[in-house]
């Protein structure tokens, strides 16, 4: 049970160390990798929370936080290729360096 409350206060430090790498990314993709990576952590934590507690059904929460991070993901790089999220029937273009 110890050693799990270790992990636990470790995730918690790591992901201190990845908000303070969000904020100074030197790109919006590092930002974005970043982001990626604290929703990886977190379910980790939320995994880790909910067998120290005794709770399996944490578990399951960890597991559709990790999907939405997945999906939220893929989304903001749709968004940054072709500069928006919805299908107006066309077929869009990636957007390019000069536009």
């Amino acid at each position: 049970m110890t050693m799990f409350v270790a992990a636990t206060i470790a995730l918690l430090i790591t992901l201190a160390l990845m908000i303070i790498r969000l904020v100074l990314g030197p790109t919006v993709f590092d930002r974005l990798q970043t982001a990626n990576s604290i929703g990886t952590v977190a379910m980790l934590v939320l995994a880790t929370v909910g067998f120290v507690r005794g709770r399996p059904e944490f578990l399951d929460l960890a597991l559709v936080y990790g999907l939405l991070n997945i999906i939220g993901t893929i989304a903001v790089l749709k968004f940054f290729k072709y500069g928006d999220l919805g299908d107006d029937g066309a077929r869009a273009k990636p957007r390019t360096e000069s536009s």
